[in-house]
């Protein structure tokens, strides 16, 4: 017999009962990213899991889905929580569908959330966290339309945060049509401060209950690991 999958999700959250903050990590594979970009994305990916676990209200808060763009989009990583997170190996290959990416996880988030409301759980708004160091190639399909479509209704109804992060390369532009505030730029392949920051932010909300307003620390700032895209 098929199991009811949100029964799972009842029995996941009478596990744990502490309010979700589902965060999903939107990375560009495609063959420009080979090298140390990939890798210096793969390493702070491990930090970012090391800073989570470490914490012991954020290791149960906070949830993570690994999405990832190169060719095909792939669910590499459906939503676990921090504690028993695994960071996917990262192969860099094809071109960048990022509108088909950006629509997964959209759906994703939304799916997730209706399985929180289902077990009774609160959570906190979740987060969208993509970063690329290209251009969008499906960017003139409707799937990038409907991408563009979705993220600024979903910012507007305050259902997510995204945020877009342009490694060197990155087509700016784009990333500014895309997402409601402005985009990011890392420097150079900091990738490690980057994801110590969202490790910080995030143990920030987590520390806090859902609906409030948690200030963070501004990632622009003189010694912040980015500038205004």
């Amino acid at each position: 017999m098929e199991q009811n999958p949100f029964a799972q999700a009842s029995a996941e959250f009478a596990e744990n009962p502490e309010p979700r903050c589902a965060s999903v990590l939107l990375l560009d594979v495609s063959s420009s990213m080979a090298g140390d970009s990939i890798h210096q994305l793969q390493e702070g990916l491990m930090v970012y899991k090391d800073q989570l676990a470490a914490d012991d209200l954020a290791r149960k808060r906070v949830e993570i889905a690994v999405i990832t763009f190169g060719g095909t989009v792939q669910v590499a990583n459906t939503f676990v929580s921090a504690e028993f997170f695994n960071p996917p190996p990262l192969v860099a290959t094809g071109d960048k569908p990022m509108g088909t990416a950006v629509l997964t996880a959209l759906d994703l988030v939304k799916s997730r959330k209706e399985e929180y409301k289902a077990a009774g759980a609160q959570y906190f708004q979740p987060w969208v966290f993509l970063i690329t160091d290209g251009a969008p190639t499906d960017v003139n399909t409707p799937q990038w339309a409907e991408a563009v479509r979705r993220v600024h209704d979903d910012e507007d109804r305050k259902v997510l945060s995204f945020f877009g992060v342009g490694v060197e390369g990155a087509d700016m532009e784009r990333l500014r049509q895309l997402s409601k505030r402005a985009p990011l730029k890392l420097k150079g392949l900091d990738f490690r401060s980057l994801f110590e920051w969202l490790s910080k932010s995030q143990q920030s909300v987590s520390r806090s209950r859902p609906g409030d307003q948690v200030p963070v620390s501004n990632p622009t700032a003189p010694d912040g690991w980015a500038t205004v895209g």
